[in-house]
């Protein structure tokens, strides 16, 4: 076998005739050789793949005696490529469903990850029948789950970079699925065998006049069966799974809600509304709870401290301050920042102000203000400001790369939204003179100011200052507050906190405006970044299940420079 990246097109087919011709039409610019198998197709789509075999001299037609099902004729073609040479092979459906023109993007991360599996991740239409799209949904709980893992976003995507060898390796040890079963089986099972698997979302549609070969009854036995095996099979391997993963610190962590996962809740919402939704929380943010062991760690270490902290202020504890119980919450946020995104939390019903904050807010002021937010509560709450005051921009600066793909759902979901995202790697003197002209028109801004900015050019901006938080030294970043004083404009604290079964916004004036003068400028930062830590103790001590930084908050990566102001 070549060691160069050699790759190939095997579409599997049974009785698609008709729609092979523009299939491979589509093909040509790839310019790829495609292996077509012929599944034990009738006579009609027989003579056509005969004569498209003639057609095209980069086409190898193989036929299957009988009717053997997807996964038989997907191996039987790998092992086709595999003995012409090929190292990889892009397995496409003859029904004409998958973007084609995405092959090259697909090409290119199994070239950058040769031995992984690479797969679509489906970005469907209207035309997706309401049955294939609540089944999948059930087979992703049942794939994270049989994997330990999030890793596998979508399973049943038949859009896929077939690493040849593992995957033949893998057909040699077991016994795979051979019809709707096989995608999901072999994903699952390379996974298994250490060969991960990494997605690009493409389009799927699924044509009016397709040709379906699912059969309710029979593949949907067929697929609870293969499951049942999947499951049974991860048991003796939950050792090897859980230690697969790789602890990082959170500062070089990526979020776990990717685009895929924000196009997916917003359809889950759309179809079954929140309140049915709501219902499928409970199971997941379970799953997730088991799995996460680093993000759990982090929860009772969390939880751990407030006890402690509370019993040193002599504070009654609330009630339910369990692991499982925080994991919760920060679901139930995920729920409240979808909401806030279609514009469904409403002032009275759903978020309310506490006391004294609409007065500090001073909505109808027409000033520019920074808004220092943090990761205490769901700051997406502050898009319900925009109700009352409908001329209001809000705009979110974030500090974190996927933040462009998070603007992209924003836009796609909400093209109106009050909010605005400003994506950014580091704060610097470009950043200041733009939201300088946002707040002298009289617009907001956002910052969080317990979170670093991690700029890979310069290697992480680290720049800290460390400041009592719970009962220990925690590093709060600089930037926030330094161009919290660049700005010159009224400084206020936001937190929205799920308290009485609503969001409430608590806001105060934390600086109007922050003073930093050039003789005193660490002082000054010291003394606003203790004030910080001491109010953000203060509102976490009312709401710790709306803590949502799970991970070790009071250190630092362990290459990072570690600052001496520990005063």
């Amino acid at each position: 076998m070549s060691l160069t990246f050699t790759p190939c097109v095997v579409i599997p087919c049974y009785n698609h005739g008709a729609m092979m011709p523009r299939v491979l039409e589509r093909l040509q610019p790839a310019g790829l050789h495609c292996f077509v198998v012929d599944d034990g197709s009738d006579d009609a789509t027989r003579q056509t793949l005969a004569s498209l075999a003639q057609t095209y001299p980069n086409l190898t037609l193989i036929r299957l005696a009988q009717n053997a099902g997807k996964g038989e004729a997907v191996i039987r073609g790998l092992q086709e490529a595999a003995q012409a040479g090929f190292t990889h092979a892009v397995q496409v459906d003859a029904d004409g469903q998958h973007a084609i023109e995405d092959i090259p993007a697909l090409l290119a991360l199994a070239e950058q990850h040769p031995q992984a599996l690479i797969s679509g991740q489906p970005l469907y239409d209207d035309s997706i029948p309401r049955s294939r799209l609540y089944g999948r949904w059930i087979t992703h709980i049942w794939v994270w789950i049989e994997t330990l893992s999030l890793q596998l976003k979508d399973s049943m995507c038949g859009f896929r970079v077939y690493p040849i060898a593992p995957t033949l390796q893998l057909a040699s040890r077991v016994t795979l699925g051979k019809r709707m079963d096989f995608d999901t089986e072999v994903m699952v099972r390379l996974y298994w065998q250490g060969n991960d698997s990494y997605f690009v979302p493409t389009r799927v549609t699924y044509p009016q006049d397709g040709l379906s070969h699912f059969d309710a009854l029979k593949d949907n036995v067929r697929i609870s069966l293969m499951h049942t095996r999947l499951f049974f099979g991860m048991l003796p391997r939950i050792p090897s799974l859980l230690f697969r993963r790789n602890a990082t610190h959170w500062a070089q962590q990526k979020e776990v809600q990717g685009l895929w996962g924000m196009r997916f809740m917003l359809l889950v919402w759309r179809v079954l509304g929140r309140r049915a939704f709501s219902l499928l929380l409970y199971p997941v943010v379970a799953v997730y709870w088991l799995l996460a062991r680093d993000a759990r760690r982090a929860s009772k270490n969390w939880l751990a401290r407030v006890r402690t902290t509370l019993a040193a202020h002599h504070l009654p504890r609330p009630a339910g301050l369990n692991s499982y119980r925080h994991f919760l919450r920060f679901g139930e946020a995920m729920l409240d920042k979808v909401a806030g995104w279609r514009g469904e939390l409403h002032f009275g019903r759903d978020v309310e102000f506490a006391p004294g904050a609409e007065e500090a807010l001073g909505l109808h002021d027409g000033k520019g203000k920074l808004l220092l937010a943090s990761h205490l509560g769901d700051v997406e709450a502050s898009r319900a400001l925009a109700q009352i005051n409908e001329s209001k921009i809000i705009h979110a600066l974030v500090f974190h790369e996927n933040a462009l793909r998070f603007k992209q759902i924003m836009q796609e979901m909400a093209p109106d939204a009050g909010v605005n995202l400003i994506p950014v790697k580091h704060i610097g003197p470009d950043t200041a003179m733009l939201l300088k002209e946002k707040l002298d028109r009289g617009e907001w801004v956002a910052i969080v100011g317990d979170r670093l900015a991690v700029n890979p050019q310069r290697g992480g901006d680290w720049r800290v200052n460390w400041s009592e938080f719970m009962g220990h030294p925690a590093p709060f970043p600089q930037g926030p507050f330094i161009l919290a004083a660049a700005l010159r404009c009224p400084v206020l604290l936001m937190f929205a906190l799920r308290q009485q079964g609503k969001l409430r916004l608590h806001c105060e004036v934390f600086a109007d405006p922050l003073p930093m003068p050039r003789a005193a400028r660490q002082a000054a930062l010291r003394e606003a970044t203790d004030r910080y830590a001491a109010r953000l103790e203060h509102y976490a001590l009312q709401s710790p299940l709306d803590w949502f930084n799970f991970f070790d908050f009071w250190r630092l990566p362990d290459h990072a420079p570690q600052s001496t102001d520990k005063e």
